[in-house]
């Protein structure tokens, strides 16, 4: 496969050519995408802001996150998995978020299943860190890999929604469990550090 290609911004260092021209995109990956990440409350909002992301841009959903996260306690499961109709109703008349019905409701199933995960594991990333990738066996570009369909497959069965395994790939390779910045880009090496020092849950 090809490697993904690179972009040099008016910065001077050279970046993965998606975040290319927007200064929101270029923040979101030189300090989050790609960095390992083992707190349940980010992984949940993460798993959450993918599925709102179908169908859509991850900048779309970027520039509303801070408005999401008023909409869903801060994606703080327990609080979350308490919701009912009437934070599904409140939130469709929210102009801030994505007002999708099916969106919102999957949020509060999927946090119900979170819980549950968290009880059998101990934790939603003692869980999800099960599934990371070898790196040697990496492809270069892919939108799936054999473990985000292993994740994908495993969460549907226990009842998740709006989890299908490209879904599931981009959650992987935003929250860490792989290291997906092109060979070149500045960032890369600096992500590459933190999962090498990173105590797996």
């Amino acid at each position: 496969m090809d490697e993904p290609r690179l972009m040099t911004s008016l910065d001077g260092e050279p970046r993965c050519s998606w975040c290319a021209g927007n200064d929101d995109m270029i923040a979101y990956h030189d300090a989050e995408w790609g960095f390992p990440v083992v707190d349940d409350q980010r992984l949940f909002e993460k798993l959450c802001l993918e599925g709102f992301q179908s169908g859509l841009s991850w900048l779309t959903i970027l520039r509303k996150r801070e408005a999401f996260r008023r909409a869903f306690a801060g994606f703080d499961v327990a609080k979350v998995a308490r919701y009912g109709s009437r934070q599904v109703e409140r939130m469709l008349e929210d102009a801030s978020i994505v007002r999708h019905r099916g969106k919102i409701e999957s949020v509060i199933g999927n946090a119900r299943r979170a819980l549950a995960l968290a009880d059998e594991f101990g934790s939603l990333a003692a869980y999800a860190w099960r599934y990371e990738p070898d790196p040697a066996r990496r492809p270069t570009t892919a939108s799936t890999s054999p473990e985000s369909v292993a994740l994908s497959k495993d969460l549907k069965k226990r009842g998740w929604t709006f989890v299908g395994p490209t879904t599931i790939h981009a959650f992987m390779q935003a929250m860490g469990l792989v290291n997906d910045h092109a060979r070149g880009c500045a960032t890369r090496p600096r992500a590459e550090k933190a999962r090498r020092s990173l105590r797996r849950p």
